[in-house]
């Protein structure tokens, strides 16, 4: 059991620190508004982004922004949008309210808003039903992704709705159903207590009455992270195991720009999980800024990493067009397309180090406690 001291610690460190997400990188918002979309539970805020290359039968992917964020400063930070303007597919950034969560979280932890067909579960999913009924994206082909109580609530939607979305990326965040209380979120974060890993695939399956296929998942964490425990990363991969009949050990593991790879198989050969586990990187989404692989602005917890999450996710979604289809180039001085992404980039990757823990502040215990509650946007 850990010490007073301990949770105290932790706790005042969370208060004097910086939010995950922090606050929203300066810049232009190239996204709109979400005409009415439906009952709207959750009160969230709708935003999107077509491009004007938008494809026939296109794909669209859901982005879902980290605690004090907003929808404009992690598009501008994760590079989404200019690689929507590359290879013509629709965005769809469901917002957070202040009137849910002081700090702009995702209520990722509250039971009323991960249940299917209830609040900010069921207002993400009639977004997703507006865009395709009005911008004729494919619904085969609808992914999510998201960053910390982002990533937490991708997972609830993976979960929640599995037949909507055909994959799903969780970066920095934690598995479905494991936490239904302000105590439980931080313990879950620091990947303490919790169900045993054989029992998170039946959290999915009790969500919904979905019984497969199941969507692909697509993990990433810093292993420096120390904001939300890169042990949560094997159990995300460990309560979809177990429903992909993947094996408990990967089927491959590779080096990918500096950084491990590995990846889960289904039963028919198909790879099914992948897990990034990003050498040296604090809490954030891995970013590479510099060379041909360049996507997003690095910023609060938008982290050069060496490596663009956000190209890698989109070519394991299908979504890269190869050069020749790309809209606007002159294809006969192009070079031959490329299966796979470039080559890794030599860059000098800055890393965010986690800090030492301070000792509480004075002021009490329950100020400290408060304190950091209402700092994680869990306390009003």
């Amino acid at each position: 059991m850990r010490r007073l001291n301990d949770t105290l610690g932790r706790l005042s460190r969370l208060r004097n620190s910086p939010l995950p997400g922090g606050p929203g990188i300066p810049g232009e918002d190239r996204l709109t508004d979400l005409p009415a979309f439906g009952s709207n539970p959750g009160a969230l805020r709708g935003r999107c982004y077509v491009p004007a290359s938008l494809q026939a039968s296109a794909a669209l992917v859901v982005v879902l922004h980290g605690c004090t964020q907003d929808a404009a400063g992690y598009d501008r930070g994760s590079g989404w949008s200019r690689l929507a303007d590359e290879h013509g597919f629709a965005l769809l950034y469901p917002e957070q309210q202040r009137g849910n969560n002081p700090n702009l979280c995702f209520n990722w932890f509250n039971a009323a808003d991960t249940r299917r067909d209830s609040g900010e579960a069921l207002s993400i999913r009639q977004m997703v039903a507006a865009m395709i009924a009005t911008h004729g994206v494919d619904p085969a082909r609808v992914y999510v992704t998201g960053l910390s109580a982002g990533g937490a609530m991708a997972s609830v939607m993976l979960a929640t709705y599995p037949e909507v979305f055909a994959g799903g990326a969780i970066i920095a965040g934690l598995p479905y159903g494991t936490a239904a209380s302000i105590p439980e979120a931080f313990d879950r974060m620091r990947a303490h207590g919790g169900p045993p890993a054989a029992a998170l695939g039946a959290l999915v399956r009790a969500a919904s009455p979905h019984r497969g296929p199941w969507p692909t998942i697509s993990v990433w964490h810093g292993d420096s992270d120390a904001t939300v425990s890169h042990a949560n990363s094997a159990l995300i991969v460990e309560q979809w195991r177990a429903l992909h009949g993947a094996a408990a050990a990967p089927d491959a593991v590779e080096p990918v720009d500096g950084h491990v790879r590995r990846v889960w198989r289904d039963s028919e050969g198909r790879d099914a999980i992948e897990e990034y586990r990003i050498a040296g990187l604090g809490h954030g989404t891995p970013l590479s800024t510099f060379g041909a692989d360049a996507c997003g602005t690095a910023g609060p917890y938008m982290l050069e990493a060496g490596i663009s999450s956000t190209r890698r996710i989109a070519c394991a979604w299908g979504l890269l067009r190869t050069q020749s289809e790309a809209p606007g180039r002159d294809t006969a001085a192009e070079p031959q397309p490329r299966a796979t992404l470039p080559t890794p980039i030599a860059v000098a990757a800055q890393r965010s180090r986690p800090q030492p823990e301070p000792e509480p502040a004075s002021g009490g215990v329950g100020r400290v406690i408060e304190d950091a509650l209402r700092a994680a946007g869990l306390m009003r």
